[in-house]
């Protein structure tokens, strides 16, 4: 270590474990390895606690995970003390349920906020993590755990006459806490993922006029949303453990009701039938009628039908409808959105659709925005344009590891981990949902907590053993990134369009399978082997 590494040590606040981020994996992370005895610090980016539940604030935000399942399950007293009042929760109550649960558990004292971590490095003679922050404050400990997120940082749109704009530019992701009056405004709102589609009706609802610009067209399910029914509620909380043991065996973490057999065994027919009892219920439940709808191109194909057919049948004007149906690429390659009136927005008269791929945005102008074939003129522009998905979180800090080694060069050609949860090179770093476990198709609670465990576990292992150091040995973690590869080009998910499941949103970004596709059950199965078996593919020392 040089003269000037060892002063700065000096100067540093060691802990056990240093946690980036303070959402949902974060809390738990601190929640964990504080009660086994750890020191902890977490550093937190944001004004608050929260994560993606703080920062995504815009009109309509919503999760589309029941609530009763979209929840901590590792405190039953928490599960019973707290009334969700609506089936699918808003993003305000969402907010509110994990600061109860931070002010119940006493997290805050061990959080800093408006801290961003801007570096990590590993130091391989004091096998420690140095972290610096933006404000430069220098953190060590031997442990990091990153618990900075899936869907993070929003991408930067390079729209071109944007900085000549007149009017209100707003981002969903971080949108004012005290929310924006659109009354009498003729809002722009460019955009159609998950937040685009969440935001529109609301949007609609309160603007004088709204304009929607879609690049892809998107499959969405409705919600079905509705208040609480006690009786639900009710029956909840006296299974919540039979029902939260349920769901760890299922291939999301969720219970849904999901069908045992493949689409390809039954007839059109039948198929049909099943299709139109999913869509009465709503959810992600339509997407787990079959078992091979994401494997098998001609279920996939009449699965898709139908919902164009929906999307057909509840838009008046057949124009509208036509540019709102997808049609180029496979329904689930593209993440799923679950939804609440919003192929019945474009019914509004002041509601009107712009197909971006066959009418291009040209220029932002002072006053709106031109195409090809029109001016556009807004006082608002929203901007709702999805996120760098499960590596941008990591690679916006400059990590370095073993023999000065960058994640960004390792990372280069695509991510690479073992489990999603460690990397070759990286030492005592731990991710939480990272690319190369199931993640984003899985209920994101549960799955931080069964990887907030398993660290723990493994760091448990460590001590009792007397080592100082775990890593992910190469050549398992090869075999992982190629068994991720391999599980996912078996599905239909590589032909997706702009799917950020492949990183194909972002400009220049590698074009690779990012969540691990083999369900969530089996891979936990697969992680609790790993350890049994004295942590197979790891390196101690």
């Amino acid at each position: 270590m040089s003269e000037n590494a060892k002063q700065h040590a000096r100067e540093a606040c060691e802990y056990d474990v240093i946690v980036v981020g303070a959402g949902f994996g974060g809390l738990y992370a601190l929640h964990k390895l504080r009660s086994e005895g750890y020191s902890v610090r977490v550093l937190e980016a944001g004004e608050a606690i929260g994560g993606t539940w703080y920062w995504n604030r815009y009109p309509g935000a919503r999760c589309d995970i029941e609530s009763f399942q979209y929840s901590y399950s590792f405190s039953d007293e928490i599960q019973q003390e707290w009334e969700w009042s609506e089936l699918y929760a808003a993003q305000p109550e969402i907010l509110r349920y994990i600061n109860y649960v931070a002010d119940k558990l006493d997290l805050r004292r061990d959080i800093e906020l408006n801290t961003q971590v801007v570096a990590a490095t590993f130091d391989d003679i004091e096998k420690k993590w140095h972290v610096v922050t933006r404000a430069g404050e220098l953190l060590v400990a031997p442990f990091c755990v990153m618990a900075s997120g899936c869907l993070s940082v929003p991408l930067s749109l390079s729209l071109k006459g944007l900085e000549a704009f007149e009017g209100q530019v707003y981002r969903t992701f971080n949108w004012p806490e005290g929310g924006v009056d659109l009354a009498g405004k003729r809002v722009g709102l460019i955009g159609t993922g998950s937040s685009g589609i969440q935001a529109t009706p609301r949007l609609a609802e309160q603007a004088d006029h709204l304009t929607v610009f879609q690049r892809t067209p998107n499959f969405s399910i409705p919600a079905h949303n509705r208040k609480m029914e006690q009786k639900y509620a009710r029956d909840w909380k006296k299974a919540y453990r039979e029902r939260r043991l349920q769901a760890l065996e299922t291939k999301s973490l969720i219970l849904l009701n999901a069908g045992l057999k493949p689409g390809s065994a039954v007839t059109r027919e039948e198929r049909q039938e099943e299709f139109e009892a999913r869509w009465a219920v709503g959810g992600f439940g339509f997407m787990n009628m079959f078992t091979d709808i994401s494997t098998n191109k001609e279920v996939n194909d009449h699965v898709a039908e139908f919902v164009r057919s929906k999307i057909v049948e509840i838009v008046r004007d057949p124009v509208t409808a036509d540019k709102l149906c997808p049609k180029d690429y496979p329904i689930g390659s593209k993440r799923i959105c679950v939804d609440t009136d919003y192929f019945q927005t474009f019914n509004r008269p002041n509601v009107k659709l712009v197909d971006i791929q066959t009418d291009p945005i040209v220029t932002v102008t002072p006053t709106g925005v031109r195409t090809q074939s029109a001016e556009h003129q807004f006082n608002v522009l929203v901007l709702a344009t999805g996120f760098d998905a499960m590596t941008g979180a990591m690679l916006r800090i400059d990590i370095t590891g073993v023999g000065g080694q960058k994640l960004k060069d390792k990372w280069a050609e695509g991510p690479r981990t073992y489990l999603g949860m460690a990397i070759s090179g990286f030492p005592n770093m731990f991710l939480i949902t990272g690319p190369g476990s199931p993640s984003v198709l899985s209920n994101m609670v549960t799955a931080v907590e069964l990887h907030v465990d398993w660290i723990a576990k493994c760091i448990a292992y460590l001590k009792q053993n007397e080592y100082v150091a775990v890593e992910a040995e190469h050549q398992a973690e090869e075999k992982w990134v190629a068994r991720v590869n391999e599980l996912g080009n078996g599905t239909l998910i590589p032909k997706g369009k702009n799917s950020w499941y492949m990183g194909a949103n972002v400009p220049g970004k590698p074009r690779v399978i990012l969540p691990f596709l083999g369900g969530a059950a089996n891979y936990a199965k697969i992680c609790e082997e790993i350890a049994n078996d004295r942590y197979s593919g790891f390196r101690f020392i």
